[in-house]
C-alpha cells in the first residue's frame, strides 16, 4: 500500500531527516585513520539512545540476510557498497567508507547515506565515483515532482551513469518510506523515462544511486549481508529521503554542509 502524507507528517518525517543528518555528518567528522568500525557503531547507538530514536535496522529481517541484522548502522568500506556490517577493522588512510542509516522518531523514519574518504590520501578514481553518485542523486531530486514518474527518477540516475562511464546495477535502489523503512516501491537506479507509477504530493522515497566503478555485478560476503562488487572495484553509495510536494521536491535528510 501506498501512503500520502500530510504537509503535518512531512514536517515529522522531516524532524527524523535532521536527526539523520545530524549523525551522518558526525560520522563523517570521526570516520578517520585509526578508527575502529565498531567504534563508530557505538557512538552511533549514543546518539541514538540520547535523542530517544528507534534504529530502523535493529532486528531487521528481509529476504536476504543471514538472520536479523542486529546492528544500528550499515558501515561498507572500499569495494564493499551496501548493507556493510560493522565489524572489527580499523579505518586506514584512502579507505572508502559508506555509511547508511534508517531511524524512526515518534512513528516517522528516515534513510540516507554518504560516502567519504579517510584520511589525506584520496585516489581520484574514488573521487570521481564519489561525485557521481552525489551528481545522480541530485539528478534524481530533481526528477521527483508531481506529475513525472518514477521512471524519470531511474532515467535521471541512470543518465549520470552513463555520462560518467559507470556501469549500473538494477537489484538495490531506492523505495518508499513513512512508517517503515521499507514500502511496496521499487527505484532501480536506471530506467526509462515516463514509465511508472506517477508521482504525487505526499508521497515520500529514499532515492540512492550506488555504483562500482568498473562492474556491475555484486557478491555477498559469508556474512550474508555485506554486498561487494563482483570485481573488487571500488564503491560509492549516496541517499536522501525526500519528500513530493504542490511545490517540488523537499530533502528531508540534507545535512548543512551540502
Amino acid at each position: 500500500m501506498i501512503e500520502l502524507k500530510t504537509p503535518a507528517e512531512i514536517d515529522r518525517m522531516h524532524t527524523t531527516g535532521r536527526f539523520v543528518a545530524e549523525v551522518l555528518t558526525e560520522v563523517g567528522r570521526i570516520a578517520d585513520v585509526g578508527v575502529n568500525l565498531l567504534d563508530i557503531e557505538q557512538h552511533v547507538r549514543g546518539m541514538i539512545a540520547e535523542r530517544g530514536a528507534e534504529s530502523c535496522y535493529w532486528d531487521y529481517a528481509p529476504s536476504f540476510g543471514r538472520g536479523p541484522f542486529r546492528n544500528v548502522i550499515c558501515l561498507s568500506v572500499n569495494d564493499a557498497v551496501l548493507h556493510g556490517l560493522p565489524h572489527d577493522y580499523v579505518l586506514r588512510d584512502g579507505d572508502v567508507l559508506s555509511a547508511d542509516i534508517a531511524v524512526s522518531i515518534d512513528g516517522w523514519v528516515a534513510d540516507s547515506a554518504r560516502t567519504v574518504v579517510v584520511g589525506t590520501t584520496a585516489d581520484e578514481g574514488d573521487l570521481r565515483v564519489i561525485r557521481a553518485t552525489e551528481d545522480a542523486l541530485e539528478a534524481a531530486i530533481d526528477a521527483a515532482r508531481p506529475g513525472n514518474r518514477l521512471g524519470d527518477i531511474s532515467a535521471a540516475i541512470g543518465g549520470v551513469a552513463r555520462a560518467y562511464g559507470y556501469p549500473v546495477n538494477t537489484e538495490f535502489g531506492g523505495h518508499d518510506l513513512g512508517r517503515t523503512m521499507h514500502g511496496d516501491i521499487h527505484i532501480p537506479n536506471a530506467g526509462r523515462a515516463g514509465r511508472g507509477l506517477t508521482l504525487r504530493p505526499g508521497l515520500t522515497l529514499a532515492l540512492e544511486p550506488w555504483f562500482a566503478r568498473t562492474t556491475d555485478k555484486i557478491v555477498f560476503d559469508p556474512d550474508g549481508w555485506t554486498i561487494r562488487s563482483a570485481d573488487g572495484s571500488r564503491t560509492a553509495h549516496s541517499e536522501h529521503t525526500v519528500a513530493i510536494t504542490e511545490d517540488g521536491p523537499t530533502v528531508l535528510t540534507r545535512r548543512g554542509q551540502d
